[in-house]
C-alpha cells in the first residue's frame, strides 16, 4: 500500500474556502437565467412599490429611433443611464426609468415604401400609415429585447412610444401650447431641403461633408452708367461696361438671383484692367485679379464705400431684368469679391436682407430638386446637374470671369448622405424672435440655459452658441407618417382659425382614441360647423425632432410616476444641436423654463485607431457579439472603465483586457464568499474587538465606499472602476487577503483571530456587492444569491451599506499600515530575486533580517512576532540599522535595509512555514509549534495580523 502524503492526516484541520460561486463566470449562459429571475419577481415594479414614498430621481430617456438593430453606441447610452438609475436606487431613492422610442419620420417611410410602394400611388395613405406603425412596432420589440439583455432595468412593458395614441395626442397638445404662447407662425422661408426626401430638414438632420463645387466669378453689368458716375465721382466718359463681380459656389442658384449684396462700410474700387472695368472690394482686388489672369495695367478709377451703390441697378447676367445692389452685414472679405449674389429663395442671409428691401422671393426649384417648367433656359434640370449648363450660359453671355473646382464643407442629408439645398417653401416655424424683446424665444432660451448644470461644462457654451445663431425652427414636413399639424388655415387670408387652441384640443381627443389617422379621417364640419368650407385642413406633419423634443410634456408630465423638470437628460454630444436643443426650445416656448436640471453628454465609440465606427470601414463591433462571447457585464465594465466624456475606444484587445479585470474582481468576491463559508452574521465581532489589520481593512472599505458613492453622484464612473480595481486587486488580493490566508486556513475555526478576519470580510463583501450592482448587475445578483443571512430578494432592492459609516477614523494607524505595506513591497522585491535565481520556491522558503531605525523601527516593533505573517515569510527579525552588515540591501523606505535568505529549517506540512521547532514535538513531528496549538486547541496564539 502506498503511504499517505505528508501532512494528509491534518487536512481536516485546515479551514479551506468553500463556495458554490463558480470561478468561471460563464456570463453568456448565466446572465439570461438572472434576467429570467428579475422577470419572475417583476424586479422593476417591485422596487418602484418599495420606494413609493422615497425621494424621486427622474432620468428622462431620449428616444432612439425605431429602425434597425442596436449598435455599440446604443449600448453605451443605455448602460450609462442604467448605471445612474441603479446608483440612485442604491441611495434609497425611487428612480423610475421609462424607456422610449421615436417612431415617426422618413426612415420608417422609406423602409415601408421599399416593400409596399409610395403612399398615394401603389398604396393608399391610410394603409401606408398602418404599415409604418406595424414596422415601427416590430423594430421596437427587436431593440427592446437587446436593451433588456444588457441588464438595463426599466418599465419595458409600458415604454413610451411617440406613435402611441396618447402620446400623439399629447404632441398635438404641446404644439397648441406653443401656438397659445404666440411662437408658431406659417410663412415662406428658405429651409434645408433634401430632394431625395422631398421634405424640409431640421438643423439636427444636416451633417457637413466635403464636396467639390464649381466656384465662379460672374459679372453683373451696371445698367445706368450716368448713375454710377455720379455715385462714385468719376467722369461718365471714362466708363465702358463696368460690372460688379460676385463669387459663388452654387451656380444653380443664379436663375433665382434677385439682387447683389455689398457691405455698407467696406471700401470698394472701380478698377480699370485690360478691357474690363470691375467693381471689387479693395482688400480682395489683388487676389481676384490674379485669379482672373487679366492682362494689362491696373488703374483704380474710384474708391468708395459699399453704401454709395445702394439700389444701383444691375443687369442680370442671362435674364432680361434688372436687379438692385443692396446692403447687408453678412457680406465679408474672407473670400470672393466682396459682392454676394443674392437669391432670397436659396439662402438664409439672402432671405433676411431681401426682406428688408422687399426683394421678391423667386423659387424656381421644385420639391424634387429640379427646375420648374416655367424656368427659362433650365426647365426640368436637376439643380446640381444644371451647374455646367449655367456656367455655359454665363460664358456665352460674356458674364463669366473665372470657373474653378472648389472643395469645401457642404451640408448633406443625414439619411441619404447626399447634398441638400436651401429652398424657400411655405412652412411652419417656431420663431426664435417672432415675439420681441424679453419675450423672444431666443432670449428666454439663453436665460434658461444658465439655470442648467451642464456636464461637462463645455456643453453650456456649445448649446449657447447654437441657440444664439440658429434660425427659426422649421417644424413642418411634407410626409405621411407623422403627427399632423392639426390646424386650419383660412382659404383667403391664410391665417389660423381664431379658435385654433380649442380646435387642437378637440383634434387631440380624437387622436387619443384613434391615432393620427383620426385627423385625416375627420369631417372638418364636425369641428368647424358652417365655417368648414372657409378653411383648409393642414396636412403637413411635424418634424420628428418636435415629437421627441416635447416628451418633457407628452411623457414626463403626462405620467404619474414621473415628474418634471427631469433631473437628468443624458445623450451623445451631437444632441446639443438635436434633442437637448429641441427639448429646450419647446419647453421654454411652453413654460418659460428648461425641461431638465442637468444635461450630461457622452462621446462616440471609435476603433483602436480612433476611427468612427462604420459599416463601410468594416470596424463595427456589434454589442450582441460581445454579449454572446464575453457577457453583458464585461461590456458594462468597459463602459464604466472608459471616460465617456470624450471618444470611447473599443476593440477586441480592449475588451479582453476588460474581461481580465472582470475576472480579478470576480475572484476577489469569490475568495470572500469561500472564506465566509459557515460564518453567520451573528458571529461578527464588534469593531473594537477586531484585530488591527482587520480594522484597517474596514477603514479602507469605508473610504472606498464613500469615494465610489461620490463618483456615482458626480457621474465619474471611470474613477469607480479604477477604485474597484485598486481595492480588489491591490488592496485586497495583493495585500490584505494574501496575509489572511494563513490565519483563515490554519487557526481554529471559531478562534477570535479567524472570526475577526471573517467579520471584516463579511462587511467588505456587503459593501462591495452593493457598489458593484449599478455596473456589474448580473454578477452582483449572482454574488447576492450566495451570501448568508436574511436579505432582500434581489440585490436590485438593496440600499447602501450603512454599517461602514460607523467605522471610526484612525489616521495614525492607517499611516502605520501604509508604511508596513511599503516595507512588505521592498521585501517582496528581494524575495523575487531569490526565487528567480532558483534559491527558493516560494516566499515561505525565505527569512528576512530587517535593519531599521527611527519611526520605521518603531512601526516594525509594534507588530512584534506577527511581522513574518505580514511579510509572508517564515522568519522575520528586526535589528538596529547600525547593526546592518555591508551585504544588507538599501531600500526606498527611509531608515531600512534588508537581508533576505533561503531558510534551511524544515517545512511544517500544515502551514508550510519553515520553522526551527518542526520535528521537536513528539506527537506531531511534522508540525510547527503554532500549528500544534491550533490542532490541539490549547490556547489561542496572539495575532494582530
Amino acid at each position: 500500500m502506498s503511504k499517505d502524503k505528508p501532512g494528509s492526516q491534518y487536512k481536516d484541520t485546515i479551514n479551506l474556502p468553500k463556495t458554490a460561486f463558480p470561478m468561471k463566470a460563464g456570463l453568456p449562459n448565466r446572465e439570461p437565467q438572472i434576467l429570467k429571475k428579475w422577470s419572475e419577481i417583476d424586479a422593476y415594479h417591485n422596487l418602484q412599490s418599495q420606494r413609493a414614498d422615497a425621494p424621486t430621481y427622474v432620468l428622462h430617456d431620449g428616444p432612439p429611433y425605431a429602425n434597425g438593430n442596436i449598435h455599440i453606441g446604443h449600448s453605451v447610452n443605455k448602460i450609462l443611464k442604467d448605471i445612474i438609475v441603479k446608483s440612485r436606487n442604491l441611495q434609497g431613492m425611487r428612480s423610475p426609468y421609462v424607456p422610449g422610442w421615436d417612431c415617426h419620420g422618413l426612415p420608417i417611410e422609406i423602409q415601408v415604401e421599399k416593400k409596399h410602394g409610395k403612399a398615394g400611388q401603389k398604396i393608399d395613405k391610410k394603409t401606408f400609415r398602418q404599415k409604418c406603425r406595424e414596422y415601427a412596432q416590430r423594430q421596437v420589440e427587436t431593440q427592446k429585447a437587446d436593451f433588456k439583455r444588457l441588464g438595463v432595468q426599466g418599465d419595458w412593458e409600458n415604454p413610451y412610444l411617440t406613435m402611441a395614441f396618447e402620446t400623439e395626442a399629447n404632441i398635438v397638445r404641446s404644439l397648441s401650447k406653443i401656438v397659445e404662447g404666440g411662437h408658431l407662425y406659417h410663412g415662406l422661408m428658405p429651409v434645408y431641403w433634401c430632394p431625395a426626401c422631398g421634405s424640409a430638414l431640421a438643423e439636427a438632420e444636416v451633417e457637413y461633408q466635403d464636396k467639390v463645387s464649381p466656384a465662379i466669378d460672374v459679372k453683373f453689368d451696371v445698367a445706368d452708367l450716368a448713375d454710377l458716375a455720379s455715385r462714385v465721382g468719376v467722369s461718365l466718359d471714362l466708363l465702358r461696361m463696368p460690372a460688379v463681380v460676385i463669387w459663388t459656389t452654387t451656380p444653380w442658384t443664379m436663375p433665382a438671383n434677385e439682387a447683389v449684396s455689398l457691405h455698407p462700410e467696406l471700401e470698394y474700387v472701380l478698377v480699370n484692367v485690360g478691357d474690363e472695368q470691375l467693381i471689387l472690394a479693395e482688400e480682395l482686388m489683388t487676389s481676384a485679379l490674379e485669379r482672373y489672369e487679366i492682362e494689362g495695367d491696373i488703374e483704380v478709377l474710384a474708391r468708395f464705400k459699399g453704401q454709395a451703390l445702394e439700389l444701383l441697378n444691375l443687369k442680370h447676367p442671362f435674364y432680361d431684368k434688372l436687379v438692385p445692389a443692396i446692403l447687408g452685414d453678412h457680406v465679408t472679405i474672407e473670400a470672393g469679391t466682396g459682392a454676394v449674389h443674392t437669391a432670397p429663395a436659396h439662402g438664409g442671409d439672402d432671405f433676411a436682407v431681401g426682406k428688408r428691401y422687399n426683394i421678391p422671393v423667386n423659387n424656381p426649384v421644385g420639391s424634387n430638386g429640379t427646375f420648374l417648367e416655367s424656368t427659362e433656359l433650365f426647365a426640368g434640370e436637376f439643380v446640381f446637374k444644371a451647374n455646367p449648363h449655367v456656367i455655359e450660359v454665363l460664358a456665352e453671355r460674356g458674364a463669366l470671369l473665372k470657373h474653378v473646382e472648389y472643395e469645401h464643407s457642404y451640408p448633406h442629408c443625414w439619411r441619404h448622405k447626399t447634398p441638400m439645398i436651401y429652398r424657400a417653401t411655405a412652412q411652419w416655424f417656431i420663431g426664435m424672435e417672432y415675439l420681441k424683446g424679453d419675450q423672444a424665444l431666443r432670449y428666454k432660451s439663453l436665460k434658461a440655459i444658465d439655470t442648467v448644470d451642464w456636464e461637462p461644462d463645455w456643453g453650456k457654451a456649445r448649446i449657447k452658441t447654437m441657440v444664439e445663431g440658429r434660425p427659426d425652427w422649421c417644424v413642418s414636413r411634407q410626409r405621411n407618417w407623422g403627427v399632423p399639424i392639426a390646424i386650419y388655415l383660412h382659404k383667403e387670408t391664410g391665417k389660423m382659425h381664431p379658435d385654433t387652441v380649442q380646435l387642437m384640443e378637440l383634434a387631440a381627443q380624437r387622436i387619443e382614441q384613434e391615432g393620427i389617422q383620426a385627423w385625416y379621417d375627420l369631417d372638418d364640419s364636425e369641428l368647424l360647423g358652417d365655417e368648414a368650407d372657409q378653411y383648409d385642413k393642414v396636412t403637413d406633419t411635424l418634424d420628428v425632432w418636435f415629437d421627441s423634443g416635447v416628451t418633457h410634456n407628452s411623457v414626463v408630465n403626462a405620467r404619474e410616476e414621473l415628474q418634471g423638470p427631469a433631473d437628468l437628460y443624458l445623450e451623445g454630444s451631437d444632441q446639443h444641436r438635436g434633442w437637448f436643443q429641441s427639448s429646450l426650445l419647446s419647453s421654454v416656448a411652453m413654460t418659460g423654463k428648461a425641461p431638465y436640471k442637468t444635461v450630461l453628454t457622452h462621446g462616440f465609440t471609435v476603433d483602436k485607431d480612433g476611427k468612427k465606427m462604420s459599416k463601410s470601414l468594416g470596424n463595427v463591433m456589434a454589442p450582441q457579439e460581445v454579449i454572446n462571447s464575453l457577457g453583458a457585464d464585461v461590456l458594462r465594465l468597459w463602459i464604466a472603465a472608459t471616460d465617456y466624456r470624450s471618444e470611447m475606444t473599443i476593440s477586441k484587445e480592449i475588451l479582453q483586457r476588460t474581461s481580465e479585470s472582470y475576472r480579478r474582481i470576480r475572484n476577489t468576491t469569490r475568495y470572500l464568499l469561500g472564506n465566509l463559508s459557515g460564518f453567520e452574521p451573528n458571529q461578527a465581532l464588534a469593531y473594537e474587538d477586531m484585530l488591527s489589520l482587520d480594522q484597517w481593512a474596514l477603514r479602507l472599505a469605508s473610504n472606498m465606499q464613500k469615494q465610489i458613492e461620490d463618483s456615482y453622484e458626480n457621474y465619474q464612473f471611470h474613477q469607480i472602476y479604477q477604485r474597484l480595481h485598486q481595492f480588489c486587486v491591490v488592496d485586497m488580493g495583493g495585500f490584505y487577503l494574501d496575509i489572511l490566508k494563513d490565519r483563515l486556513y490554519t487557526t481554529q475555526a471559531n478562534s477570535k483571530a479567524r472570526l475577526s478576519a471573517q467579520t471584516a470580510m463579511q462587511h467588505i463583501l456587503e459593501s462591495l456587492v452593493r457598489v458593484l450592482t449599478p455596473i456589474l448587475s448580473f454578477t452582483a445578483e449572482e454574488i447576492w444569491g450566495h451570501m448568508a443571512g436574511d436579505r432582500e430578494e434581489s440585490v436590485l432592492f438593496a440600499t447602501r451599506y450603512e454599517f461602514l459609516d460607523s467605522v471610526p477614523l484612525d489616521s495614525a494607524a492607517d499611516d502605520n499600515w501604509a508604511q508596513l505595506i511599503a516595507i512588505r513591497n521592498e521585501v517582496a522585491k528581494q524575495i523575487e530575486l531569490l526565487r528567480v535565481d532558483g534559491k527558493i520556491g516560494s516566499a515561505l522558503d525565505a527569512g528576512v533580517e530587517l535593519y531599521a531605525d527611527g519611526s520605521t523601527h518603531e512601526i516594525l516593533s509594534s507588530v512584534g512576532d506577527e511581522l513574518r505573517f505580514i511579510l509572508i515569510t517564515s522568519a522575520a527579525n528586526l535589528k538596529s540599522l547600525s547593526a546592518a552588515p555591508s551585504s544588507a540591501v538599501p531600500t526606498d523606505v527611509t531608515g531600512l535595509k534588508l537581508l533576505v535568505s533561503a531558510l534551511e529549517d524544515e517545512k511544517c506540512v500544515r502551514c508550510w512555514h519553515r520553522r526551527p521547532d518542526v520535528g521537536s514535538i513528539a506527537d506531531h513531528p511534522e508540525l510547527c509549534g503554532r500549528c500544534v496549538e491550533n490542532v490541539d486547541g490549547e490556547g489561542e496564539p496572539r495575532i494582530i495580523a
